[in-house]
């Protein structure tokens, strides 16, 4: 009965510390994670619907139609360098939680010795021990289990640090691609409009020549069709420049980069009394409508706060509590005996006195540590690990936050460019209209030379300003995929 008494007090001791408890997560994060959308309406905590299955479950090659840009983004994800040191980072924890794993197991060491040893000259005598020597922790109290398990939270943690870097290579490949695609339609639209301008310098000159304009007319047509000329060896170099990101990132040399123009549809340039016909709204059509819900006051967002939990860096944060959980148990398990077990098998002729030949030696004890004073190192560290736990579960909450953050964002934008497109579109149509009007009443006299250079670079400055808002919606749209935990898997 004394003895089941012990047993007894001992588990109800062991409980109580909570030495073997499992991490449960149970730190709150707010429930209005999305916070205000752009239009002032609050979002709902956990309403999901669509957006969430057509979005953030969906994989990059399905998000990512573009032949070209998967292959390209199979490459980086093979080639980059980051990613390569991520993917060692997890061998490297597997490593060591392989390690953690065997600690239960006894540890088994040949250890040979031998003994030459002589008094006043006398004849040396030789003693030897060839014994196998055993040791093994007993884990009482969860020493052992706790560092198991808070290396098996490490291991996780340099798993998701892995899916975070390969997401953000998914996202930075993808908008380095469609920003050449829209640096490449800007290209167009510049030697497009470079072609024209020299058509209208041309005009101005032959009517200087007879006599019907000025030689300031003709000055500040060349002006502008220089600096048209001046925007497309920028243009070209910023292409370049993308170019060369992109090749860093396959860790390559400088070489072009192939992509298509279907995946972005932009403006088409427009040329003297046409209006290009080209522009598809695909944010209005493709893109947007699978991520809000028209309502009777306005756009109202259908995603919930459940799809953060699909991101790497919450996930990341969550398994870095855990870890801090096992060390704090871990700490605790520290102020408790270490129960030890070790012995010895092998032969000798050293028993007391040499012999030979020598004789079968046998040996085990049992020895318990219980800590007494350690100059308050183990006080130390059990408080060190319960301010790191509380330390983790406020930046939990404040990674969770920053989630929600980035999607409101991304929402925002994603709306921003699509109530732009269709001004864009109708601006570029009427200063097409205007250009078109205005040079053909220059050609008949009725108009100044300054009538038409401001139609041209109103029509320029909105086409480019046009292709790039195009952009901006793939990129706002993008950052939303990625910032719903999208690429993850």
């Amino acid at each position: 009965m004394k003895k089941n008494f012990i047993i007894l007090l001992a588990c109800l001791t062991l409980t109580g510390c909570g030495l073997y408890n499992k991490y449960e997560q149970k730190t709150n994060t707010p429930t209005d994670v999305f916070g205000i959308t752009a239009n002032g309406i609050a979002t709902p905590p956990s309403q999901g619907g669509a957006a969430e299955q057509s979005i953030a479950q969906m994989s990059w090659r399905e998000f990512f139609t573009d032949p070209l840009l998967q292959q390209l983004i199979g490459q980086v994800l093979e080639n980059n360098t980051d990613l390569n040191s991520a993917r060692i980072a997890v061998e490297k924890s597997q490593a060591a939680l392989t390690a953690a794993k065997l600690a239960y197991l006894p540890s088994l060491v040949f250890a040979p010795q031998g003994t030459l040893s002589s008094f006043d000259r006398g004849r040396a005598s030789k003693a030897y021990d060839l014994p196998l020597q055993l040791s093994m922790d007993i884990d009482v109290f969860g020493s052992i289990t706790n560092k198991k398990r808070a290396a098996r939270a490490v291991h996780l943690q340099a798993r998701m640090q892995e899916e975070a870097v390969r997401v953000n290579l998914i996202s930075v490949t993808a908008q380095y691609y469609f920003l050449l695609q829209a640096l490449d339609h800007q290209l167009d639209i510049l030697q497009q409009t470079d072609s024209l301008w020299n058509e209208s310098l041309a005009t101005e000159q032959a009517l200087w020549e007879n006599g019907k304009a000025y030689s300031t007319a003709v000055n500040q047509m060349e002006a502008s069709y220089l600096n048209v000329k001046t925007q497309i060896v920028d243009t070209r170099r910023s292409i370049r420049s993308v170019e060369n990101v992109i090749c860093k990132l396959l860790a390559q040399t400088p070489r072009h980069i192939q992509r298509t123009s279907q995946s972005l549809p932009l403006p088409l340039p427009v040329g003297r009394g046409a209006v290009s016909t080209a522009i598809k709204d695909v944010l209005h059509d493709n893109l947007l409508p699978s991520l809000l819900e028209r309502t009777g006051e306005g756009p109202r967002w259908t995603v919930s706060a459940e799809a953060l939990l699909r991101r790497p860096d919450i996930r990341m944060a969550n398994h870095a509590m855990e870890e801090a959980f096992y060390n704090t148990a871990a700490a605790r398990s520290a102020f408790f005996p270490s129960i030890t077990l070790s012995g010895s098998a092998g032969w000798t002729n050293n028993a007391g006195m040499i012999v030979d030949p020598g004789k079968l030696l046998l040996a085990a004890i049992g020895s318990l540590t219980q800590p007494i004073f350690a100059r308050g190192q183990l006080i130390a560290n059990k408080k060190i690990a319960q301010l790191t736990e509380e330390d983790l579960q406020k930046k939990y909450v404040q990674t969770v936050i920053n989630a929600g953050n980035e999607v409101n964002e991304a929402m925002a934008d994603c709306q921003a460019a699509r109530d732009k497109h269709d001004y864009y579109q109708r601006q570029v149509e009427v200063l097409c209209e205007a250009y078109t009007g205005t040079h053909e009443l220059m050609d008949n006299g009725k108009a100044s030379y300054l009538e038409v250079l401001t139609a041209q670079e109103s029509l320029l400055s909105a086409q480019l300003s046009q292709a790039m808002n195009m952009y901006d919606a793939a990129e706002a749209l993008i950052a939303l995929y990625i910032a719903l935990g999208g690429g993850a898997e």
